[in-house]
């Protein structure tokens, strides 16, 4: 069996050209970076108004279930029935690419290209954010040096400098030691947690941006009030580097169909989506958008739908909930050893968190479809027993092999997706944006999570308190918790019952626009795991990189 890679190195692509006009994209709005990979210009956007499909998924194994190759999969499907698509995607972290998961372009005959590239660096845009991020730092630490003359007190300084990849080391640091250097504890997120990140993808435009960097809150001064970016004159110097960012990305997929790639936020520590600037260019230039949110419904999809979509006047037309026999073995409890074995008991248990997914994504939209992504490894029981069981609850479910035969592998699901579109989609948030925060958080973690309790750690209350008096109002919430599970325990798998959630402390992204409150023991910086996905690759004196996936 071919790898990935091997595959994606033996496609044909087409000229980057010729798969911009397929979607009304001229040559002049291109900006290329090499011959497979340009930026548009972000006066492109037309004035279509596209349907949107959300690609989500049930709680994940620690090796993904394949939301990208689903929703790269469905896009080409569409255009194999004639219908202009863009599939619209995160750029991928180098933190997974290097750590467990490797490469995030999706897999097999469902993938976009060039795929080394998209893994390895793109266009430079999470590079760019990195600079920013540390750019603002950089400042802050010099303001402390050259006198602090808007007397910042240094142990409320909450904003973390950042890096790319996955170094548990850097969680917990101490910078500044040495002669008149100030001396103070400091930390690293990776970048794509990081509060430029989700700026960078909640943006509208590059005014708004440089508007949301200047509004991020890096720490109160001695008498207790806050000090903006801003206040360092700095907003305009951090927009500087993100000026060609801001672009969005276009590739293209194996079956050389347009591919928007903009942005990448982890689903699990921040909100999980692509730019705002890229779906909403890609709803203006295409009649379908494919977009995928990170992780499982409970956290991606979650914050797609009550933060993404109420902050940019979004809907979603129907939602994909993308599961794979594994993967509800594995929340059966299954052995890790035994996840290729026909296992019907299981199966049986583990079944039980996909209706959990299913029951939360139609509380908020009634176009919900199963797919069943189809691994060689299924048994047709197997495969009968899910879709009977979906069938039960009167939810369209279909099987899609785009891993195995690319567009044409996903015609029957994408048949069923476009007959739930011929009648208008209901939209209903879990929460209003004018709910308390508390309110907020309590109605994800019991409606979504269905956690019996929500307990506030001192920490997290005493945040609470400093937040309410800076008097902002209606801004959603962002869930920083494990993607393993429904609860904030990544050892409860399945669908865990009367159980609690802990809050251990919350923050206030005043650039991005939201609340992030954090469950459990989840951490910002991830670490590698102790077979990392680096040691399988490398690259010869050709230049042809092997092992990325």
């Amino acid at each position: 069996m071919k790898t990935d890679i091997e595959i994606a190195q033996e496609a044909k692509l087409l000229p980057l050209e010729k798969v911009a006009k397929k979607i009304g994209i001229q040559k002049d709005e291109l900006e290329y970076y090499g011959a497979n990979k340009a930026k548009l210009n972000i006066h492109t956007k037309r004035e279509g108004k596209g349907k949107l499909i959300l690609v989500t998924s049930t709680n994940p194994t620690p090796y993904g279930e394949g939301k990208t190759t689903m929703s790269i999969g469905i896009a080409d499907a569409l255009w194999r029935l004639k219908k202009k698509t863009l599939v619209t995607l995160r750029e991928p972290s180098l933190g997974p690419v290097f750590g467990m998961k490797g490469g995030a372009t999706g897999g097999g005959y469902a993938q976009v290209v060039p795929m080394e590239d998209i893994n390895l660096h793109f266009t430079g845009d999470i590079h760019a954010i990195t600079a920013c991020n540390n750019l603002l730092c950089a400042a802050i630490d010099n303001h402390l040096f050259q006198g602090n003359e808007l007397a910042i007190d240094p142990k409320t300084i909450r904003f973390p400098r950042a890096m790319d990849m996955n170094d548990r080391s850097l969680r917990n640091i101490t910078i500044g030691q040495g002669k008149n250097n100030f001396e103070r504890e400091d930390s690293f997120v990776i970048t794509v947690a990081s509060e430029i990140m989700a700026i960078f993808c909640l943006a509208k435009d590059l005014d708004d941006l440089k508007k949301r960097l200047g509004n991020i809150l890096i720490a109160y001064n001695q008498k207790g009030s806050p000090v903006y970016a801003k206040d360092l004159k700095i907003a305009g110097a951090l927009t500087l580097l993100l000026k060609d960012a801001i672009k969005p990305n276009l590739v293209q997929t194996l079956e050389g169909n347009p591919a928007i790639i903009h942005g990448g936020p982890f689903a699990n520590i921040a909100h999980g989506c692509n730019s705002m600037i890229a779906t909403k260019l890609s709803l203006s230039l295409a009649d379908y958008v494919v977009t995928e949110a990170g992780f499982g419904s409970d956290l991606g999809a979650e914050k797609f739908l009550d933060l993404k979509c109420q902050l940019g006047n979004l809907k979603p037309d129907a939602i994909v909930v993308n599961v794979t026999i594994r993967s509800m073995k594995h929340n059966g409890y299954c052995p890790k050893e035994e996840l290729g074995e026909e296992h019907l008991d299981y199966l049986e248990k583990g079944i039980e968190n996909l209706d959990v997914h299913i029951e939360n994504m139609k509380k908020i939209c009634n176009h919900v479809i199963v797919c069943i992504n189809h691994f060689y490894k299924d048994t047709k029981k197997e495969i009968n027993f899910v879709k009977k069981h979906v069938e039960q609850l009167g939810v369209p479910v279909e099987v899609s092999k785009a891993f195995e035969k690319g567009g044409k592998g996903s015609i029957d699901l994408v048949k069923k997706i476009l007959s739930l579109l011929e009648e208008e989609s209901t939209f209903q948030p879990i929460y209003q944006l004018s709910d308390s925060t508390t309110t907020k958080i309590e109605k994800v973690a019991k409606e979504i999570y269905r956690a019996k309790e929500v307990i506030y750690s001192e920490d997290a209350k005493e945040s609470l308190r400093k937040i309410e008096k800076l008097g902002v109002q209606n801004l959603p919430v962002c869930i920083a918790k494990t993607q393993y599970s429904l609860s904030d325990d990544p050892k409860k798998l399945g669908h865990p019952k009367d159980f609690a959630v802990t809050v251990r402390d919350v923050k206030l992204c005043s650039g991005a626009g939201f609340i992030v409150a954090y469950m459990g023991s989840i951490m910002t910086m991830p670490g590698l795991s102790k077979t990392p996905a680096y040691e399988k690759m490398d690259i010869d004196r050709k230049g042809i990189i092997t092992g990325l996936f």
